[in-house]
């Protein structure tokens, strides 16, 4: 009998998404093999297998990431970064050919969760709440407010941490970013502020059928959450369930909200794994595992929701110098016994 374990890739081990994942998939039965664009890339030195690929931007980064797949016979591929959602989203019958599934969604899903304006549109269409948003697209700086205040001002394309992103509470702060040369703001949405507790939601569809939905209350810190509370909530479950029908993800799907009166406002979606994956997992509800063993051992998707409060907190991880520059000089590292995130 084989026992060799089936291989999983996870890209962004030096973001919080890809890091998030392999603390999820760490204590099962999986190979993982990470990868990442930067040799400091902190996940990289917690897999069995690490590899240095080109920026997603980069003609190679497809080439590159499929050899790695086809080397290391990864089964699945997660990936952990917004930018290479829409390329990975495309080029999943390459993989397919090599015998990897990637786990990411259509084009369209993608490309409706990456870009806020089509986000806001899409939301409309399909009869949910969502904050009023505006695209600055023909946006004239010195003219009339685009909507009233106090609202956000966030990047309409590949947004994520809060990035870039401001709270528009006055006419002189936003005549301020207006006269910011780094700042520019036909690439900005300016979205209603919803003021109430804000809301991640981690959700698994497969083979067309979203199979779970955890919600999770949140308190951010400078753009990641920092404390989640694992919490029950038919209403918010009811609206992620729209999105999920509407747009049909593959695999994981990120939905963000904020709750004011009674009705979940959903500003944004992520077509992937989130930072708080790892979080779930620990409160039941463990996204990536699901999906693995849903499509690599054909077992039905299961968890059990506690209600629990997780507080994050640094923990320091020791690279060996050798172990870096060897990353640097050869792009790849091999591991037997990594340390955990």
């Amino acid at each position: 009998m084989n026992t060799k374990p089936l291989t999983i890739g996870v890209t962004g081990l030096g973001g919080g998404v890809g890091q998030s994942i392999v603390k999820a998939l760490h204590d099962t039965d999986y190979r993982l093999v990470g990868v990442d664009g930067d040799a400091l890339g902190t996940g990289l030195y917690a897999v069995p297998a690490a590899y240095i690929v080109p920026p997603a931007k980069d003609p190679n980064f497809v080439d590159r990431l499929l050899e790695i797949c086809e080397k290391e016979k990864c089964a699945l591929l997660f990936p952990g970064t917004d930018p290479e959602l829409p390329i990975l989203a495309r080029n999943v019958p390459r993989f397919a050919e090599i015998g990897t599934r990637v786990i990411v969604s259509s084009p369209r899903a993608v490309d409706i969760a990456d870009d806020k304006f089509l986000t806001f549109t899409t939301m409309q269409e399909l009869g949910i709440s969502v904050p009023c948003t505006v695209d600055l697209e023909y946006y004239i700086p010195g003219g009339n407010l685009p909507m009233p205040l106090p609202f956000i001002l966030k990047p309409k394309i590949n947004g994520s941490r809060s990035k870039d992103v401001f709270l528009i509470k006055d006419e002189n702060s936003l005549r301020l970013l207006e006269n910011n040369p780094c700042v520019q703001m036909n690439r900005f949405v300016a979205q209603a502020y919803i003021e109430g507790d804000e809301y991640t939601c981690g959700t698994v569809s497969v083979e067309g059928r979203h199979v779970g939905t955890i919600i999770m209350r949140r308190i951010l810190r400078d753009g990641d959450t920092y404390k989640c509370f694992s919490v029950n909530s038919p209403r918010i479950e009811e609206e992620v369930a729209k999105v999920i029908a509407g747009i049909k993800p593959v695999g994981a799907l990120n939905v963000q909200l904020r709750m004011r009166d009674g009705i979940p406002y959903i500003f944004e979606l992520n077509a992937r794994c989130s930072g708080t994956t790892a979080a779930r997992a620990l409160a039941g509800f463990n996204e990536p595992k699901m999906i693995a063993d849903f499509y690599l051992k054909d077992v039905e998707p299961a968890f059990s929701i506690k209600e629990l409060s997780i507080l994050r907190y640094w923990k320091e991880l020791v690279v060996e110098n050798d172990a870096i520059e060897k990353m640097r000089q050869q792009g790849q590292l091999e591991s037997t016994q990594p340390d955990n995130l």
